[in-house]
């Protein structure tokens, strides 16, 4: 993909924080977004509204992810809105949470990125591409231990991945590309922050081990980019680098 010019692109999560900042880099390249919010609409009509003072095009469109008909009818909205969806971006994710039931972490991030990615496949056409977003705690959780406090999420996102890249022939038969962005810890994110707060330090033990953490817009400029980059599908962008988690899992490249 080349131009986002009258692409339409779905960001899952994106009233706050790195999907908002998504949103809004598309938005900036031509795109007519899709901004999807779990329960907050204020906050995702303001990030609507920033678009549209920017020129842009976008609608909010509420939809729990665990939830399939809620799914279906944000690709069903985003049709209406613009007429079809080329671009998927996978960004919202959880588990952290601690009153959404057990297994609420796997829910979200295993089995609803599959069914969300079922449902796209419905509109997405020849030429489309889908973006994964996750963590290189994630990524790398099956070769290199993470926080105790972040063990079940990092596995429930690798487990994700796991599921939608062995998923990669069937998109290839149509035409669809799928590429994984990882990250380190984020600063400012609702994820970083509570995991500070779990264990006071982490983020300060990650920056002197990285060197350097993205903020939530370098981030978001970064998965922007690989939603139109010349990559091939199962492309995995280690945003920043990842030299310590691949020198503990003995490894040269993702």
């Amino acid at each position: 993909m080349s131009s986002l010019a009258g692409k339409t692109a779905v960001v899952t999560g994106s009233s706050r924080g790195v999907g908002a900042d998504t949103a809004k880099l598309l938005a900036g390249e031509g795109a007519n977004v899709v901004v999807n919010y779990r329960q907050k609409a204020p906050r995702a009509n303001k990030v609507v509204k920033e678009i549209e003072a920017a020129g842009g095009k976008a609608v909010a469109v509420q939809a729990d992810m665990t939830e399939p008909e809620d799914v279906r009818n944000l690709f069903a909205r985003a049709v209406e809105a613009f007429g079809g969806v080329d671009v998927l971006v996978l960004n919202a994710s959880g588990g952290m949470e601690t009153d959404l039931g057990e297994d609420y972490a796997l829910k979200l991030n295993r089995d609803a990125q599959d069914d969300t990615l079922t449902a796209a496949l419905e509109h997405l056409p020849e030429g489309g591409r889908v973006v994964f977003v996750t963590s290189h705690q994630a990524h790398f959780i099956n070769d290199v231990e993470t926080m105790p406090e972040y063990v079940e999420v990092a596995r429930s996102k690798r487990a994700g991945e796991d599921t939608l890249t062995a998923r990669i022939p069937e998109l290839t038969e149509k035409g669809i590309t799928f590429v994984v962005v990882s990250g380190d810890m984020i600063e400012g994110t609702v994820t970083a922050t509570l995991l500070n707060r779990a264990r006071p330090g982490a983020l300060e033990e990650r920056r002197e081990a990285a060197g350097k953490l993205y903020s939530v817009q370098e981030f978001a400029e970064e998965i922007a980019r690989m939603v139109t980059a010349d990559v091939p599908t199962g492309h995995v962008e280690l945003v920043g680098g990842a030299d310590d988690f691949l020198a503990k899992a003995g490894r040269k490249e993702a």
